[in-house]
């Protein structure tokens, strides 16, 4: 598995940066957002080094998604959210801001008046 020595990320899969996990299997990792911008916001992100979604392969891209349904059932019963955002920031132009390729899951209830979220 590619890990990168100095990536945030990696360091958390590696166990050398803690951090709040809400959900992991043998592929992927999702916990919570260090500065959440809502209750909930969490990030899936490969335990293998991926820098953007350009760099996944569409077998692998098949499995996130797979992992995003099962994080977005754990966060759904957690909050008693309706729904979720999914938002990806690819590249430095998109505002992504840690080089490893990860997705920003928001749990969402119905009436809360956010019509979508921009991170970056």
């Amino acid at each position: 598995m590619k890990q990168e020595k100095d990536c945030i990320f990696c360091k958390i899969v590696r166990g050398e940066v803690p951090a709040e996990k809400i959900w992991e299997d043998e592929k992927f990792v999702a916990f919570s957002d260090v500065k959440p911008v809502e209750e909930g916001h969490t990030l899936i992100i490969p335990k293998e080094h991926f820098k953007t979604l350009m760099d996944v392969n569409e077998e692998f891209s098949k499995k996130y998604v797979d992992a995003v349904k099962q994080v977005g059932q754990v966060l759904l019963k957690k909050y008693g959210a309706d729904g979720f955002n999914v938002v990806l920031n690819n590249g430095e132009g998109a505002g992504q801001v840690v080089n490893h390729v990860h997705l920003h899951i928001l749990p969402r209830k119905k009436g809360d008046n956010k019509r979508g979220i921009f991170i970056g």
